[in-house]
């Protein structure tokens, strides 16, 4: 089984693409745990709730693995909770650093931010997106992390995700 990570900023189509993807390759996939957790707490957290976050999102991740075909996509990774606790907190928890390193994925897709903006009350960085984008793609380099960049809108973007897949693996 391969896992693919679809990562990079908010309102870059994440959560849509990995369940087209799920779809098109007919496998399971992991939701973002952050939005139900964010929502019952009415969009307030801490920086101790990245760590909680990252907890959930990678027991949900494990919960799915039983149930993927080849491929499972996964809608955020820690290099999400990594680079979110960085921009809003200026560091980042170690335990969230070490699932960073030890937490591999066979492939990342990083949404180029393309799409237009979707308003949403959890999300935070509309004037970012950009910035937000190259801290993923150099965090993913210095990494040495295989990923490819997604781009386009529509069924382009999908198109993209699944040349990508498939050249990849």
């Amino acid at each position: 089984m391969y896992k693919i990570a679809i990562t990079g900023p908010e309102s870059t189509g994440k959560s849509t693409l990995c369940e087209q993807l799920a779809e098109h390759y007919n496998t399971a996939f992991v939701p973002e745990f952050s939005r139900e957790y964010l929502n019952k707490k009415n969009g307030k957290y801490s920086e101790n709730d990245l760590t909680e976050i990252l907890n959930g999102q990678l027991k949900l991740e494990n919960s799915q693995v039983s149930k993927a075909n080849k491929y499972l996509f996964c809608d955020t990774d820690p290099l999400v909770i990594w680079i979110w606790s960085k921009v809003k907190y200026g560091k980042v928890d170690l335990k969230i650093e070490k699932e960073l390193s030890n937490h591999k994925y066979d492939l990342y897709l990083l949404t180029y931010p393309d799409l237009p903006w979707e308003e949403d009350s959890l999300r935070e960085s509309e004037e970012k997106l950009t910035e937000l984008f190259d801290l993923y793609l150099n965090k993913l380099q210095e990494l040495g992390f295989p990923f490819k960049i997604v781009s386009g809108v529509g069924v382009n973007r999908l198109k993209t995700a699944i040349t990508a897949i498939d050249e990849s693996i």
